[in-house]
């Protein structure tokens, strides 16, 4: 598995385990055939409602904690300080861990809470080892700067939905200008990428699926890609994105013809 290094120092593994929708029996599951795969980032979020499915697949999995990187986030109803804290104490909870690799904001401020506060709880729980990295997801660019400006600590990661027919190259480069790595979400369109022709011609030049040249597209740049799958032949295709390349024409292909 490849990995990138983040602003703070720690690596991430460039490919994960998406589990927004996944609930019950169906996330345990799923979590646990992940990692025996190969998957070591899982990442999840308050809002989702399954931290505790995962917790206790990682805990019935019995892994060294290092083994495992994870990614929650604070919901943009949370994010005065005192919610913040709150609400990262559940999720710790649910979690059944001591730390998160990795905590983001999940979208900016809907109630004009400065950004400043919320960056102020994430520093307390940075200082007593909770939380290892910080970031933020779906920023703009100008709020992306906002954050920057307000955060003591680096801003490693911002997830925004990012895939072919979602192409936010402007974004991307003004955060890797600014050592900010970017995570995509939904990087399939939610499925809607299966039947694409350019997809799919591109795909039988190397013997792979639509969706795996999607994915390929994304992890190339060096972006950080989290697909969700309720299956385990999916969870096996989705990972086989790193043995080969696509070339600098598919790239450009994909990159303007999508």
């Amino acid at each position: 598995m490849k990995h990138l290094t983040l602003a703070s120092g720690h690596e991430i593994p460039i490919f994960g385990l998406g589990t927004w929708q996944l609930k019950g029996r169906q996330c345990r599951r799923i979590v646990k055939e992940a990692v025996a795969l190969g998957y070591t980032h899982i990442d999840t979020a308050w809002m989702y409602q399954n931290q505790r499915e995962i917790g206790k697949a990682l805990g019935d999995i019995l892994m060294d904690r290092e083994e495992i990187f994870l990614t929650t986030k604070i919901w943009g109803t949370h994010l005065r300080y005192a919610d913040v804290l709150a609400q990262f104490e559940e999720c710790l909870n649910d979690l059944q861990m001591d730390y998160v690799d990795l905590l983001l904001i999940h979208h900016p401020s809907r109630d004009s809470v400065p950004v400043t506060e919320t960056f102020e709880a994430f520093q307390k729980l940075y200082e007593a080892g909770q939380v290892k990295s910080i970031g933020i997801s779906n920023f703009s660019i100008a709020q992306v700067e906002e954050a920057c400006e307000a955060s003591e600590l680096p801003i490693c990661t911002n997830q925004v939905e990012y895939h072919v027919r979602n192409n936010r190259s402007e974004l991307r480069d003004y955060c890797h200008a600014r050592g900010i790595v970017m995570t995509a979400h939904r990087p399939l369109a939610v499925g809607d990428l299966a039947g694409d022709a350019v997809l799919r011609g591109i795909g039988e030049n190397h013997g792979k699926t639509a969706a795996q040249v999607a994915l390929r597209w994304l992890v190339q740049q060096n972006i950080i890609t989290i697909p969700k799958s309720g299956s385990v032949p999916h969870l096996r295709e989705n990972l086989d994105v790193f043995e080969w390349q696509l070339t600098d024409e598919e790239m450009h292909r994909l990159d303007t013809e999508m």
